[in-house]
């Protein structure tokens, strides 16, 4: 089907504005705090715009498939706009198998929730199969490049708020549950020698810089954690082997050493990292701070060097 894309990624954001407050009470709770809608059109945001980086390589390589998990994590927390952009991926064959059947299915999902666009493409796409999409189903931290094991529910349930938490962020869940997994084990009661605490690992000057008042604290821990990742992203301009580096050994050793510090821990730390996220790059936000002044040296050392 050569149907011409009725809206442009300039519409999708223009129409999320006049649609977000209509539609937050697809939320769980039954009555939502106007605080509560605003965390969750944040998690669809942030879900959505990590997904189309992806889909058109935008900051990021292209990757349809990371796209189309992305759309689908957002699909599952009721986001209209990422189960429309499925839709639209599925009906012109966009980086997956074409399937006016599947199609259907995300439009349909969208379209009871009031989403005009997703209405109005139905008529195109005949009717949606019948049971529910495979990415629907799939367990949250399942990846073509691993699939996370937990040991007992109590870090089956630390993960899932790791996976909650980590959009809001504009942190990446897979990235986030990296570190938390090489840090603790997802220990929330971890201890390590240098005082870092919980399941982040923070220490107690990085627990102040992000206003974690009580580091054992599970939400607060992982909330600290998340919070120093973005701002390593933005400092770093989303390099994953610098960011996991400077959590390992601070921001000051990465520029201090312009790159990955000499130290086996934390080149053993950065491999582990990139390991269970095979990604050089992560979308950031340039507005979070300013980029490290060394890195046009870290650049021209990192290309000399490996991690």
């Amino acid at each position: 089907m050569n149907t011409a894309k009725p809206s442009s990624i300039g519409i999708f954001r223009h129409l999320i504005a006049s649609l977000v407050m209509g539609l937050v009470t697809f939320a769980v709770s039954p009555a939502p705090t106007f605080a509560a809608q605003e965390q969750t059109a944040e998690t669809w945001r942030a879900l959505r715009e990590e997904a189309l980086a992806y889909e058109h390589g935008e900051g990021v390589p292209k990757n349809s498939e990371k796209a189309v998990a992305l759309y689908c994590q957002g699909a599952k927390a009721g986001d209209p706009e990422a189960r429309y952009s499925l839709g639209w991926m599925y009906m012109n064959g966009r980086g997956v198998p074409r399937s006016d059947g599947l199609a259907a299915y995300f439009f349909k999902l969208a379209a009871d929730q009031g989403h005009v666009p997703s209405l109005k493409m139905l008529p195109f796409v005949g009717q949606p199969v019948t049971e529910p999409p495979d990415c629907l189903r799939e367990k949250t931290f399942a990846s073509n490049e691993v699939d996370w094991i937990f040991t007992n529910e109590k870090q089956r349930r630390l993960a899932t708020l790791i996976n909650r938490l980590a959009p809001e962020y504009g942190v990446s869940p897979r990235f986030a549950y990296a570190v938390a997994h090489t840090e603790s084990n997802l220990d929330p009661n971890a201890i390590s020698p240098k005082n870092a605490q919980g399941i982040m690992q923070l220490i107690p000057d990085t627990s102040a810089r992000f206003n974690v008042k009580k580091p054992f604290d599970p939400e607060q821990n992982v909330r600290g954690g998340l919070a120093y990742l973005r701002w390593l992203l933005a400092y770093f301009r989303g390099d994953v082997a610098l960011v996991a580096a400077a959590y390992n050994a601070g921001e000051g050793a990465v520029n201090h050493h312009r790159g990955i510090p000499p130290y086996a821990e934390t080149r053993q730390y950065v491999k582990r990292i990139l390991a269970l996220f095979p990604q050089r790059e992560h979308p950031f936000d340039p507005a979070i701070t300013q980029p490290s002044p060394n890195l046009p040296q870290i650049a021209r050392h990192m290309a000399h060097t490996e991690p």
